[in-house]
């Protein structure tokens, strides 16, 4: 059985030199590069790069698709306009990190699905979710909410994602606005299969400086709830 994987970089807040293009294409002699971008696809074999070495030497943004389930974005902005810290309070372990590397801070989303089914053209993936970045930038937490509520959305697929002992972990304070997402943000909550009623529930916490934090198990048993509700009114 072949096997799908789809990698794209973007350069957005500079274009690759001559000498920077050429060592890329080095990795790859299939791929079609610009000075802004990289796009290849494998239904045989494997990228020979590094997609993490890519973004902090040359790119600032990237995606990743494999039809065995895994999506990925990494996105890499200056160091100065966002903290790592304040991503460390929506870290989930193997689904959303970041770090400095030299200069920048790397965000990096992770989703995964045994049962994925890649049916759509993913060319405009990066393109719509890149936006993400400015918006991380000019400090719009939603996006790291979203990944974190993502993350344990993914329980409900995959019983065993994390340990019971999560059911208590507190949400991050509901950044304001989560109930109407940029089209950036929209496409970043997809790509990360967010659910739609986990994200009607958590939408409903007022966005104030110390909202009342809910847990997981609650988030969890609430979008049950929502599902339970819309499919006994459709009766």
């Amino acid at each position: 059985m072949s096997e799908y994987q789809y990698y794209e970089f973007l350069a957005i807040d500079r274009p690759l030199s001559d000498a920077e293009q050429a060592a890329v294409r080095s990795l790859s002699t299939r791929a079609t590069i610009t000075a802004t971008s990289f796009v290849n696809d494998y239904h045989w074999g494997d990228f020979q790069g590094d997609p993490h070495l890519l973004v902090e030497r040359y790119y600032d943004a990237h995606l990743y698709l494999a039809d065995w389930g895994t999506r990925r974005v990494m996105l890499r902005l200056p160091g100065a306009l966002l903290d790592p810290g304040v991503v460390e309070d929506h870290q989930v372990d193997g689904y959303l990190h970041a770090g400095h590397v030299g200069e920048f801070v790397v965000v990096d989303f992770i989703s995964e699905d045994d049962a994925d089914d890649i049916d759509y053209d993913p060319d405009t993936l990066l393109p719509e979710i890149a936006g993400v970045r400015a918006e991380l930038a000019g400090g719009d937490l939603r996006p790291l909410y979203l990944a974190w509520l993502a993350a344990y959305g993914n329980w409900e697929r995959d019983e065993e994602a994390f340990d019971r002992a999560a059911d208590g972990d507190l949400e991050p304070p509901v950044p304001p606005g989560l109930g109407s997402l940029t089209a950036a943000q929209r496409a970043l909550a997809g790509f990360l299969r967010l659910d739609d009623d986990l994200l009607a529930i958590a939408a409903q916490a007022p966005a104030v400086p110390v909202p009342a934090r809910r847990t997981v198990a609650e988030l969890l048993d609430g979008a049950a709830r929502r599902r339970t509700g819309r499919r006994s009114s459709r009766a």
